[in-house]
């Protein structure tokens, strides 16, 4: 209760500000004055915007998320059989009617999954629009497809892409005339082995070795650069490599491996076989089946995986005279055809990925590879 001051006559009100409390009429003596309650609403009016303002901005950027990872596609979840074995993956096609040119997806290394953790529709898409559909598929092993990717040799992956192309052949909604390879990384071992199995239309090349040991050799060297390493470093990460090699060259088993090099940092036993499988692999004999085929040759400048002036001149050696090669370079690009300054930063690339994932990609990388497709001319109908 409010007390009575000297300067006002007992029983009387204080003046009431507006600043405090709405004016009320007078009432009795003796009655309680209210207690001020304008401010505690204005603040918890404050409060209730301020919330509703973040909840606003919360789910306003939840629907960019959502609207920029969605893509102009009709995606379908498919299941090919090859040789007593099953591939599952996926076919992503233009929307409307087919027939459709097809890319079939060759991966790089590692344990990738159809989508490349959705780090391919944006391609997809950008194929979609020149008319193409995408099949790409889990590699065994990984989510929860059958099998184990590191038991398989190039020619296994090989045999694996020819038979989805007889598959895909086989489906009305796909033109047979128009079916290419899209292969990155080590992929680019496998596309030339496929050309001699089976016709394709066209390929593209992003990022492919020449051959394993030299790529190994580079890539080791490129990082060792990247971070600054010391001569000394340098010399005993060589040495190390140099000892691996000369392992595989005499076919040494996972044990006399570990024995050798420690267990620290080691191949894994399932690795081990993998790389004593495939170490030997080498593109430019299997080149050759790629004469008179159209080839899209996608180098970035700043490659630390491989020497993509090796690759350049491989390429032109074996496919220039045919006429049908085409090399693009692209600045500002990394392994991937990631903007490097992207790469660089965890938090850009993360935030790019969510809300502009078609803004990743090396500028003129997909409108390339576009412009490429649309100009694919149909392949004779034949039955090989």
């Amino acid at each position: 209760m409010t007390h009575p001051s000297p300067e006002r006559p007992p029983g009387t009100r204080p003046a009431v500000d507006p600043a405090v409390e709405p004016t009320e009429p007078t009432e009795p003596a003796g009655t309680p004055t209210p207690k001020p309650r304008l401010r505690s609403r204005r603040w918890f009016r404050a409060v209730a915007w301020s919330v509703a303002g973040v909840m606003f901005v919360v789910v306003a950027l939840g629907g960019v998320v959502v609207w920029q990872n969605t893509f102009d596609l009709d995606e379908e979840k498919v299941t090919i059989s090859q040789g007593g074995h099953t591939l599952e993956g996926v076919l992503a096609k233009p929307k409307g009617k087919g027939p459709h040119g097809l890319v079939v997806f060759v991966h790089g290394d590692g344990p990738t999954n159809a989508t490349h953790d959705d780090g391919y529709r944006p391609i997809w898409e950008s194929f979609a629009k020149a008319g193409y559909a995408s099949l790409s598929w889990h590699k065994p092993g990984v989510a929860g497809a059958p099998g184990n990717w590191l038991t398989q040799s190039m020619d296994d992956r090989a045999d694996e892409a020819a038979a989805a192309i007889a598959w895909a052949r086989a489906r009305s909604d796909i033109d047979g005339r128009r079916v290419g390879l899209w292969g990155a990384s080590q992929g680019g071992w496998v596309m030339p082995k496929v050309a001699a199995r089976t016709r394709i239309s066209f390929v593209i090349g992003v990022s492919p070795a020449i051959n394993w040991l030299r790529q190994g050799r580079y890539n080791l060297l490129s990082e060792l650069r990247e971070k600054g390493a010391s001569p000394a470093e340098v010399d005993r990460e060589v040495a190390k490599s140099d000892t691996i090699r000369r392992l595989l060259a005499e076919h040494a088993d996972h044990r006399r491996y570990i024995a050798t090099v420690g267990a620290e940092g080691a191949m894994s036993e399932a690795r081990w076989g993998f790389v004593s499988r495939n170490n030997n692999s080498d593109v430019t004999a299997d080149l050759p089946a790629l004469r008179g085929v159209p080839v899209l040759l996608v180098l970035p400048d700043h490659d630390v995986n491989v020497d993509v002036a090796d690759t350049e001149a491989g390429y032109r050696r074996e496919l220039d005279a045919a006429g049908a090669l085409t090399v693009k370079h692209y600045k500002n690009a990394t392994h991937d055809l990631v903007k490097k300054n992207l790469e660089d930063s965890e938090l850009k690339i993360t935030l790019v990925a969510l809300f502009a994932p078609r803004s990743l990609f090396a500028d003129g990388y997909l409108a390339d590879q576009r412009t490429f497709l649309r100009n694919i001319e149909p392949a004779p109908a034949t039955t090989h």
